[in-house]
């Protein structure tokens, strides 16, 4: 394979001065973002994923990448094995007096918080701001006079209710509430499903950013107040009108260095996720009018294509890291897995990912297996070639490639009974419905194996395999329509168990590239 030419599959930045959208072309989901002197942060979901709340990095709000993670691990043991759409949900970032403060709403387990000096560096264990079930989209804010205050919504999932938004009183240093605060809004009649609220102050206005009715088809709303327990008024400030971006939804305000005003959102495309566009903002009579075309009402709409914010330099033009050669001595930012993972599932060394095959039930599902090694779609379209070695192969391992969602598909080679078959398995997460078929006979000296999956027109999920570099690509299995999981986009990547009962053995990968349909 040749790096050299091996290119990012979505760039939004268009080299003359202006950016397309999405400026992120994968499932970043519910975004919040702060700036703090030049540099952009930018927090996602990650729901049962590790680790847990990615972080990422801009220095002019187009170009992003990666840095970090808030958690290295889930921080309870029932994430050890994958839990669909609960974890990590919709969090916030913020920064205070030399602090950053990410506040992590887990709606079985409760509002949690980690901060640190160094978002490159080490972030403290998660702790508790509130123990309680069903409260997400937290958001902290600190007043002019040092008093602190967190603004929530609800889920109905959990809770049995939804559409308020809540206010509580906390201690500054973010360690717990007050009291038991009050709700500050009901959205029922005008704002159904309002939720992911963002708390700001300017001009003497309280503000809450919070999107409403519902994440396809909603809109972005904003309230203020003079009062940060209100009332508060209403106004629909960006809504689809005739784009192609359905409900624009949840995301940060933030401002540049010489006072331009931005904003960030999420669109929700179905199997890639929840992509992240880049809106222009400014004032009009004290309230913020996002996009573009406003109407009579103050509404805009999304840009496709726009000027680049004026930071006062030119950054480098790049993306997320998505195809890997294994080169470093740490598991590249844009991996996570399935679960909460164990350091001795993997290994790095000589340019090689050794994947340990780990001890599996044979009746359990592809989709619930922890030791997915997984990332995130980086475009609507691509094929993605994964380079394997088979030299340490044993009796009852299976291990290839993984597209995770809600209809998933792998193809996986498997030792069974000293013979080295191909095996297509293909279920539904919601569903105890796995099919396995072998599709492939191998020769039993097979020791290099190349796999391939062809990603077309953001749902045909296909597969095809070849024993050389260069040779040609066999076609095997069905071509699978995918579907989106539980909140998430789909998600690429491998794995490596055993379903003999016995300590298995391991698979290399040399590369997993990502290129161009």
């Amino acid at each position: 394979m040749d790096k050299s030419k091996i290119r990012k599959m979505w760039i939004a930045d268009q080299g003359d001065g202006t950016y397309k959208n999405p400026i992120l072309y994968t499932d970043y989901s519910d975004p919040d973002a702060i700036r703090v002197g030049e540099d952009y942060f930018m927090v996602a979901s990650s729901f049962c994923n590790a680790p847990a709340v990615p972080l990422l990095h801009s220095r002019d709000l187009v170009n992003w990448k990666v840095i970090n993670y808030v958690w290295n691990k889930m921080p309870f043991d029932a994430y050890d094995k994958p839990l669909h759409g609960c974890g990590a949900w919709a969090p916030s970032i913020r920064y205070h007096k030399g602090t950053y403060y990410v506040f992590v709403p887990m709606p079985d387990e409760g509002i949690m918080m980690s901060k640190t000096t160094d978002p490159w560096g080490k972030w403290s264990k998660p702790s508790f701001v509130r123990k309680v079930v069903g409260w997400i989209d937290p958001c902290p804010f600190w007043d002019d006079d040092g008093k602190a205050y967190m603004v929530t919504a609800f889920a109905r999932s959990r809770i049995g209710f939804k559409s308020f938004l809540y206010m509580s009183p906390m201690e500054p240093d973010c360690s717990g509430v007050l009291d038991d605060g009050q709700f500050v809004y009901d959205g029922h009649a005008t704002q159904p499903t309002i939720e992911g609220p963002k708390l700001y102050k300017r001009n003497g206005y309280y503000y809450i950013f919070a999107p409403a009715g519902g994440v396809k088809p909603g809109w972005q709303t904003v309230l203020r107040s003079r009062n940060i327990y209100g009332p508060y008024e209403e106004k629909i400030v960006l809504h689809q009108g005739n784009t192609p971006v359905n409900g624009p939804h949840q995301g940060a305000w933030v401002d540049t260095p010489d006072g331009q005003d931005w904003f960030l959102h999420f669109q929700d495309v179905g199997n890639t996720g929840r992509i992240v566009h880049l809106q222009p903002m400014r004032w009009v009579d004290d309230w913020p009018v996002i996009g573009v075309n406003p109407d009579e009402n103050g509404c805009g709409e999304p840009v496709l294509h726009y000027d680049k914010p004026a930071v006062g330099a030119t950054y480098p033009i790049d993306a997320p890291e998505d195809s890997d050669f294994f080169e470093g001595e740490k598991l590249g930012l844009q991996w996570q897995w399935n679960a909460n993972y164990r350091d001795d599932w993997y290994s790095l060394g000589d340019g090689r990912l050794t994947l340990y095959a780990q001890e599996s039930d044979p009746g359990l599902q592809l989709c619930d297996i922890p030791n997915l090694m997984l990332q995130k779609w980086p475009a609507p379209q691509f094929q993605i070639t994964a380079s394997l070695r088979l030299e340490n192969f044993k009796e009852g391992d299976a291990a290839g490639l993984v597209s995770q969602c809600g209809h998933y598909a792998g193809l996986l080679v498997c030792q069974k009974g000293g013979k080295r078959i191909l095996q297509q398995r293909t279920g539904n997460w919601t569903k105890n419905d796995e099919t396995r078929k072998d599709v492939a006979v191998l020769s039993e000296e097979t020791e290099s194996l190349y796999l391939r999956m062809l990603v077309r027109q953001e749902k045909e999920v296909s597969f095809c395999y070849s024993l050389t570099e260069e040779g040609e690509y066999r076609p095997v299995g069905e071509c699978v329509e995918a579907t989106p999981g539980r909140w998430v986009g789909v998600k690429a990547g491998l794995t490596a168990i055993n379903e003999s009962g016995v300590p298995g053995g391991s698979m290399a990968v040399d590369y997993f590239v990502f290129e161009e349909l």
